[in-house]
């Protein structure tokens, strides 16, 4: 099945005209639709508790800031950008009954939709424009000239025109300048997931951690390890990102792309992508969800737990005395705790 592409010369930015565009949450993602949306000329107003330390963050940047059920009221388009294990109370709470009927409620990823924590009621046009990045890319591009692909789907369209409002949407934050893929909202949600927990956040880091681990506890110096397990794997994704992993190879000596093919497979046997397949299983059936919003309502206990034992991984000290030696790393970061 083709996949419908969408560039900015598909995109009327001028649907978004006269329509005021409520962001609630100012997290990775909140913080860079807010601000590219305000700097492509859109109305925008952010949705924030009245003590969230956020506030000061939006208004700094020379945001319109109200509290969630005010700005959930003033928006013809509400964006959730909200955790997901928060966001089916919140909306539940402020936003449920401000909505009126022909208003756009749009989703950067498509969790609460998708497993039905949040139903929006009828009359009310439903999308999702999920860029496939951090946020902090999201913005980091915007600003450089260049944009970040996103998905854009529709739930629920009794205005007729949802897909065109989402595609200005996904202009408007920069999406059009590299692409924006229709979906729906089951493919984002379950391939998103999936993508975090067994790849790009869960597998690589414990794959790296593993690396790291193994070395050292063979004997080498933990810089060493650090350097080639962990520090290392920017420079091959870059290669990766830029043209394709036969790309990476090209670039790569004969000896790491002959170790490549010879111990890769050894690591990454059918056991793993059978735990894959358990993992997916967990996702599409939905307990994965349930366990996760479980944990949020029970007080994340185990997953604080699990963030400061990470924390507190060797790996971490290592890495932040070889990062000292590299003090440009630090001198335009994509995460800034003090604005975003």
């Amino acid at each position: 099945m083709a996949l419908n592409i969408y560039y900015d010369k598909d995109a009327d930015l001028s649907r978004l005209a006269g329509k005021t565009v409520a962001i609630l949450g100012y997290g990775s993602q909140g913080h860079a639709h807010a601000q590219n949306l305000h700097h492509s000329g859109i109305r925008v107003v952010v949705g924030l508790r009245k003590d969230s330390a956020s506030w000061a963050k939006a208004e700094a940047a020379g945001l319109e800031v109200a509290t969630t059920a005010d700005a959930a009221a003033a928006g013809d388009i509400v964006m959730l950008t909200l955790p997901d294990e928060l966001a089916a109370d919140i909306y539940r709470e402020d936003v449920a009954p401000n909505l009126q009927p022909g208003n756009y409620l749009a989703v950067a990823h498509g969790f609460n939709i998708h497993f039905g924590t949040v139903r929006p009621a009828e009359g009310v046009n439903v999308f999702m424009v999920a860029p496939k990045g951090p946020g902090h890319t999201v913005r980091a591009h915007y600003e450089e000239g260049r944009g970040v692909p996103a998905l854009v789907a529709v739930a629920e369209d009794p205005s007729g025109d949802t897909l065109a409002i989402a595609l200005a949407y996904a202009s408007g934050i920069g999406a059009g300048r590299a692409g924006i893929i229709e979906t729906n909202f089951r493919e984002e949600t379950e391939t998103d997931l999936f993508g975090e927990q067994a790849v790009l956040c869960g597998g690589l880091t414990q794959l790296m951690q593993a690396g790291y681990e193994t070395l050292v506890d063979a004997g080498y110096a933990p810089e060493m390890a650090y350097f080639e397990c962990i520090h290392e794997v920017k420079l091959i994704v870059d290669l990766i990102y830029e043209n394709g992993v036969a790309n990476m190879r090209y670039s790569v000596s004969n000896t790491a792309e002959y170790g490549d093919f010879k111990s890769g497979p050894r690591v990454i046997d059918e056991g793993v992508r059978e735990r894959m397949r358990e993992v997916l299983a967990d996702i599409q059936t939905g307990r994965f969800a349930r366990d996760f919003i479980e944990e949020s309502r029970s007080g994340n206990i185990s997953f604080n737990a699990m963030r400061k034992q990470a924390a507190e991984h060797p790996m971490e000290a290592v890495g932040a005395r070889l990062r000292g030696l590299m003090p440009w790393l630090a001198e335009k970061p994509l995460v800034d705790r003090e604005k975003n």
